[in-house]
């Protein structure tokens, strides 16, 4: 061993489960096999960075929203803690359609990690034990247990790898080089040489944060205030929407300006990003801003959000400046911008580098294809945000506990779910760089959306058995009432009265020369189902989410007809399975890249195999030629 522990001990506490890192991945890893009956231990480098923001102060946005929702319905944790502890809340692209709505809160950070903690600490069957994992334990391709750096031997049969941001961290800016984690805490320096003697394929990833300014120091009369919604909706669906109609914190809208474009260009020869200091692939969707400089050069100025990082702190997060410039060029590039001239600089903005998987080494539940029991989930697995953690943690922790119950995985398709397109992304697609949920990646977006994530996932949740019955019949009575009122609507005529006539006049609707039923009218881009409740009168009194759910039914009902269909089509890949222990070289009509890329993915699928990149649509006739003769030679 490489680290100095003095000797090997077995620590006598029998676990099932247990949880490396207690981020945001590993926060739902560990409940999630708690939950589920499972003694648990979760392992953190610090029990003060339990659930920890590191980075910016808010809970979903566009796309991440659709995972917190999703994360909720399967019964998770993020939704039910952000909405206890958030200091605004906006509903992002509600100009646009419902798709693409996705709600976003600002976190007080502080409280956030604090209430996710006292969570851990009060579930059933969870221990914390602040201390480094060092090296997993393996017995002829199983998990047998882990060990720590004090030499403590800790037996379980499942293992979940959650640890962010840590493995052989080094935070940079300019020439200064620091071996920590995010915010100083300590790195996790020793079981990267664990898992490579493993087989696992590491990567170097780098992802970055900018710096916390005093809000004393900062002249908001120079900014655009950005206020929450008058209405909030909350994350969770069992939170009572009442709760979160709170006295919300305002944030700020500044932006760079050449000033600050020609700082940072004059100082670019000091920046690690650029000097090949950082050997870490950064993010494309989320870059510094020295990269936005350099690769948009036709922008004269880009937007900075300058938002709270709690109420009972002075620090500022300055959202899109992100940076690893020495701290001389900090100053200056903050200060060039309209409101920050005075700024004083709490905190440096840096980057960090840190030591992630190849995701394509794991199944499409999470779990590693070479080592049994042995799971992984989050920042680790090449992917970026919280919220994209979050829902990795959550599968794994699920899975590891199927595992153990000797179970089938649970695995939300591309057609069920963000988090199935997000974990389908990362198992089978090849990525350098820090991988980033968005709504472009999802091909059934209009079916998945945050509004209907406990309609699509809830069930499952109650089937793995995080929803108890009551929030199940609740979801039951949901589809009820949603289903009789599409119908009752879809069968109840409206005539051409004066009163129909004044009510479609005042929203600057045609006026009707005959008669029509209100799912017509609903269908009208200017008008919907609220808005008709004056001449409806035999509308029944619904809940909120059920009367949103009707009015998106009926206005995109034709759309969503033809993505149904196409997801009936994707349904039938992806049901024409792959057996585990094909052999693709003995498939001659396949190109060679395309028998390399099957070989190592070992797709689930061929709904799966179709979207392994050097797979072709011909490679793809070919294996169905091979599979449909390779069944018909086993039912002989």
């Amino acid at each position: 061993m490489k680290y100095s522990a003095n000797s090997v001990w077995e620590n006598k506490d029998e676990y099932d489960v247990a949880v490396i890192g207690a981020g945001h991945a590993g926060c739902e890893a560990a409940l999630a096999a708690a939950r589920l009956g499972f003694r648990t231990v979760v392992f953190t480098v610090s029990v003060d960075s339990i659930a920890l923001m590191p980075c910016n102060p808010n809970i979903g946005g566009s796309s991440k929203g659709h995972l917190v929702r999703e994360v909720d319905a399967l019964g998770g944790e993020m939704g039910k803690v952000i909405d206890r502890t958030f200091i605004q809340s906006k509903m992002l692209n509600q100009s646009k359609g419902p798709a693409v709505h996705s709600l976003r809160a600002q976190a007080d950070k502080a409280d956030y990690s604090r209430a996710m903690r006292q969570v851990l600490e009060t579930q059933p069957g969870l221990d914390i034990r602040q201390m480094e994992v060092t090296d997993l334990l393996t017995e002829d391709g199983h998990i047998t247990g882990v060990q720590t750096y004090s030499g403590a031997i800790y037996h379980c049969r499942a293992v979940v790898l959650c640890t962010g941001t840590y493995l052989k961290a080094r935070c940079i800016y300019g020439d200064v080089s620091t071996h920590t984690g995010p915010n100083g805490l300590q790195s996790a320096n020793y079981l990267t040489d664990s898992l490579k003697s493993l087989g696992i394929k590491m990567y170097r990833f780098k992802t970055g944060t900018p710096a916390r300014i005093d809000r004393n120091s900062i002249d908001f009369s120079r900014m655009e205030e950005q206020k929450g919604d008058e209405r909030v909706v909350p994350f969770s669906f069992t939170t009572d929407p009442e709760d979160v109609q709170i006295d919300q914190v305002s944030c700020w809208l500044t932006y760079t300006n050449e000033t600050t474009h020609e700082i940072i260009r004059n100082n670019l020869d000091r920046s690690p990003l650029f000097s090949g200091a950082i050997e870490g692939t950064g993010p494309r969707y989320c870059p510094s801003i020295e990269d936005k400089v350099v690769k948009f050069p036709d922008k004269n100025r880009h937007q900075v959000f300058i938002e709270p990082e709690g109420i009972h702190t002075t620090e500022m997060y300055v959202g899109g400046m992100s940076s690893s410039l020495p701290e001389d060029v900090q100053y200056a590039m903050y200060r060039s911008v309209p409101g920050l001239e005075n700024a004083k600089i709490v905190r440096n903005a840096y980057a960090i580098e840190y030591d992630c998987i190849d995701a394509r080494q794991l199944k499409p539940t999470l779990e590693f294809k070479n080592i049994e029991g042995l799971f992984s989930g989050g920042q680790f697995n090449g992917s970026s945000g919280y919220e994209e953690a979050a829902a990795q943690g959550l599968i794994a922790g699920i899975n590891a506990a199927r595992k153990l119950q000797g179970k089938e995985g649970i695995v939300i398709d591309r057609s069920q779910g963000y988090i199935g397109v997000l974990i389908d992304d990362l198992v089978t697609k090849e990525s350098h760089e820090p991988y980033r949920m968005m709504t472009s990646r999802a091909e059934y977006r209009l079916l998945l959306r945050q509004d209907n994530a406990d309609l699509r996932l809830t069930e499952i949740g109650h089937e793995v058995g995080l929803i108890d019955e009551k929030r199940y019949q609740n979801l039951l009575k949901k589809e009820e009432q949603i289903a009789q009122e599409i119908d009752r609507v879809n069968h109840t005529n409206v005539g051409t009265s004066e009163k129909v006539q004044q009510l479609l006049d005042s929203y600057g609707s045609t006026r009707l020369t005959s008669g029509t039923t209100l799912a017509e009218l609903i269908r009208r881009p200017e008008l919907s189902y609220d808005k008709l409740k004056e001449i409806d009168e035999d509308r029944p009194d619904l809940p909120w989410d059920v009367a949103e759910q009707v009015n998106i039914n009926i206005k995109y009902e034709g759309y969503i007809k033809r993505q149904m269909k196409q997801v009936e089509q994707f349904k039938k890949l992806e049901n024409r399975k792959i057996p585990e222990n094909i052999d693709y070289n003995e498939i001659q009509s396949l190109r060679i890249e395309a028998k390399q890329k099957l070989s190592q993915i070992r797709p689930a699928s061929i709904g799966q195999a179709s979207r392994i990149s050097g797979v072709s649509p011909a490679d793809i006739s070919v294996l169905l030629v091979y599979l449909s003769a390779a069944r018909k030679t086993s039912d002989k």
